[in-house]
């Protein structure tokens, strides 16, 4: 969105989704097929794959996947950091509706990593206690990172170890849904769900799958 269209207010930004949701509406009549398939959704889904993904902005994971209505089961966080609340999910949709792929998707220049680096090259560095927590799930992946560029007493490179990091946190949270869930461990281990990662880059738009 153009800074000039901005809203200013919290009310100019409902009233910008109430008009983006009539328009919606109003799309629903038209002959695009994945606007048609609306109706079938109402009772049932069936999503190709389960997202979990951060919840920046700059990530709208059905677009850069190029999916419609029903094909994804998305659950973003900052940071697509790993809790109860996202396993739970995760195992609902993969018993649920027999989703067999979790793709754990981080991205390019992600705040939530930048802020736990942050925080491992000055410690002093401050946020509210649920901001905290999240940079807290993050730290146990970046923090042997931190240790081994420190290792030889060189100042650190804080943009290389953000980048290292981002993709450290997605394999840890890889391995934390593979790992700490009997349910999801379980189908993992039958074959019948694949587990994988994954980062986007925002200035390509390219989707970068990670080995294991």
């Amino acid at each position: 969105m153009p800074n000039n269209t901005r809203p200013k207010t919290g009310q100019e930004a409902l009233e910008l989704l109430k008009e983006g949701n009539a328009r919606y509406v109003d799309s629903l009549s038209n002959t695009d097929p994945m606007m048609q398939r609306r109706p079938e959704l109402v009772k049932d889904q069936d999503p190709l794959a389960i997202i979990l993904g951060c919840s920046d902005a700059r990530v709208p994971v059905e677009i850069v996947f190029d999916q419609g209505l029903g094909d994804l089961f998305v659950i973003r966080v900052a940071g697509n950091v790993v809790a109860p609340s996202q396993i739970g999910s995760i195992e609902f949709a993969a018993e649920k509706f027999g989703t067999k792929l979790v793709v754990v998707l981080g991205h390019s220049h992600c705040g939530a990593v930048t802020a736990c680096v942050e925080t491992l090259i000055n410690p002093e560095t401050n946020y509210s206690p649920n901001l905290q927590s999240i940079v807290d799930r993050i730290r146990p992946s970046v923090y042997n990172l931190h240790e081994l560029a420190t290792a030889n007493g060189q100042d650190v490179d804080a943009d290389e170890l953000v980048d290292r990091s981002i993709r450290a946190n997605v394999r840890m949270s890889v391995s934390q849904l593979k790992h700490g869930s009997r349910a999801l461990e379980d189908l993992t281990n039958s074959g019948q769900l694949l587990v994988v990662g994954a980062e986007y880059d925002l200035e390509t738009g390219k989707v970068r799958f990670l080995d294991s």
